[in-house]
């Protein structure tokens, strides 16, 4: 018997990775870019409003992706192997240090062409970002031009997985006149994707117009009117009344008032965990983390919060990673449990996905009942990410997909548990993690990189500096009007040249 939902009150070199693949919701796919249907512009609702100008440095990048602005070199297919994008082939030079990139013939929605001068520009801009873009956790990288079509990408060690990681959103490639003296790129009409940005109304919508002179040919929808909605219930309703064509991350307490046949499922690689300040404050000290990991039961957020939408975590690779079970180890070096003895905790999460609130609501009631006095601070993500990262909470209840930022699953085990990385919302500095994570990462051989891989998992979570809780589905509200849209694990894609209405 399910339990009661509770609300809240306070204010890829490895293929195949996943089980699940890039699927249509209707029976059209997005592969067909004739440009031939002749429907009306696509309103969508994301769940994510832009927190940093739509950057391409940072998690704005993803949206920029998923609606069909920004590409890279390669791309994500639906095994998680690097394809062609803006490059058609690649190979490697000097045992891995440096890859050759051939550019196809395109064009930059300002009309400028996409050359390997172009390309290589780009790429160092990502290179120097600061803060660097989570693909280049602990990567120094450097482009040049080579001849008339092709592009010479360079890094400090061999990096087996570049062409993977030249998928990620982070080091999508904009037209020269996108880049100003102060660093900041500018995404409007600057990109090449089949559609784009002409409009941005701050944080709350954007509108974008099919790119006509896209190398893959025209989408079928003429436009797209996106809106950034924080509010689950009110995505669900838009969705209801007609007033959005698609909507991203619907509560599952919404699925079921909704008309038959317009919710959609897909196994993905995003968890919900929890995250423990190491750097400050009470987890600093892991005897304490432990404590907390021993409060946890998983089974009442899967089952009481998502009811069925998720399954409690085994770790930090799901079921949608096909391989990680048959690999999995037990963590190691975990530190005994302490009595909290009453010590005061701040839990922050976010309400863009509606499942988080209640999600730490859960949390605060088992870690509570340990022992643990635990306050909860709730804000919409734009609002959170900076203080998250700044490690001004305790704790933190977040997602994260494990393929996210590259496809390999070593880069967001280097962007979020090592020393350098740059999106550590638990602040880890472990001198074996790093070692385990950095053996992962020099692993060429695909089964010994997802042995490796696994290693690393088993000394995070020894750490106690993440507790897993549940492995995600992606629930997506698509209006039975709508054909060819995607339904995608990586989170890479939303719309596809084939989605129309």
């Amino acid at each position: 018997m399910r339990s009661p939902r509770l609300r809240l009150t306070a204010g890829l070199l490895l293929a195949p990775l996943l089980s699940g693949c890039f699927s249509s919701s209707g029976g059209d796919s997005s592969s067909d870019s004739t440009g031939s249907g002749h429907g009306g512009r696509l309103r969508v609702a994301l769940a994510f409003p832009p927190s940093e100008n739509y950057s391409p440095y940072g998690q704005d990048a993803f949206a920029l992706a998923r609606l069909g602005v920004a590409e890279g070199l390669t791309r994500l297919d639906a095994n998680g192997t690097a394809v062609p994008a803006l490059a058609t082939s690649w190979s490697s030079e000097q045992g891995g240090r440096s890859w050759v990139f051939t550019l196809r013939d395109a064009t930059f929605q300002d009309g400028a062409e996409v050359t390997p001068h172009a390309v290589a520009s780009a790429l160092r801009h990502a290179a120097g970002a600061a803060p660097a873009p989570a693909a280049l956790s602990g990567v120094r990288l450097t482009a040049e031009a080579v001849g008339a079509d092709r592009v010479r990408v360079t890094t400090a060690e061999a990096d087996p997985v570049l062409p993977l990681r030249m998928t990620s959103p982070s080091l999508a490639v904009f037209s020269p006149g996108a880049y100003g003296k102060d660093g900041k790129v500018t995404p409007v009409g600057t990109a090449t994707g089949p559609f784009e940005l002409t409009k941005i109304t701050g944080d709350t919508a954007a509108a974008l117009d099919r790119f006509d002179d896209h190398w893959g040919g025209r989408a079928q929808a003429p436009g797209i009117d996106a809106t950034f909605v924080s509010d689950g219930t009110a995505r669900a309703n838009a969705l209801r009344t007609g007033a959005v064509d698609i909507a991203e991350a619907l509560p599952v307490a919404q699925v079921a008032s909704l008309e038959k046949g317009t919710v959609h499922e897909v196994d993905t690689a995003r968890n919900a965990s929890l995250h423990l300040n190491t750097r400050a404050g009470v987890f600093r000290d892991a005897r304490l983390r432990a404590a907390a990991r021993q409060a946890i039961d998983t089974s009442a957020v899967a089952e009481g919060v998502y009811e069925g939408s998720a399954e409690a975590a085994r770790g930090l690779y799901g079921p949608a990673v096909t391989w990680a079970a048959g690999k999995r180890s037990e963590p190691t070096g975990r530190a005994g449990a302490a009595d909290p003895r009453g010590k005061s905790i701040t839990i922050a999460t976010y309400n863009d996905r509606p499942e988080l609130p209640e999600t730490a609501q859960v949390l605060q009631q088992q870690l509570e009942k340990a022992g643990f006095a635990v306050a909860l601070e709730v804000r919409t993500y734009a609002l959170l990410e900076s203080d998250l990262l700044a490690g001004k909470f305790d704790a933190a209840v977040v997602t994260r997909s494990m393929m996210l930022d590259t496809g390999d699953p070593v880069t967001v085990l280097a962007s979020d548990f090592t020393c350098d990385g740059s999106y550590s919302m638990s602040g880890l500095c472990d001198k074996d993690v790093d070692r385990l994570v950095a053996a992962a990462g020099a692993e060429t051989d695909p089964a010994r990189r997802q042995d490796a891989v696994m290693k690393a998992e088993a000394a995070i979570l020894g750490t106690d500096a993440v507790i897993p809780l549940v492995h995600l589905k992606a629930v997506t509200g698509i209006a039975p009007s709508v054909k060819g849209a995607v339904l995608d694990p990586y989170d890479r894609q939303f719309v596809g040249t084939g989605t129309r209405r």
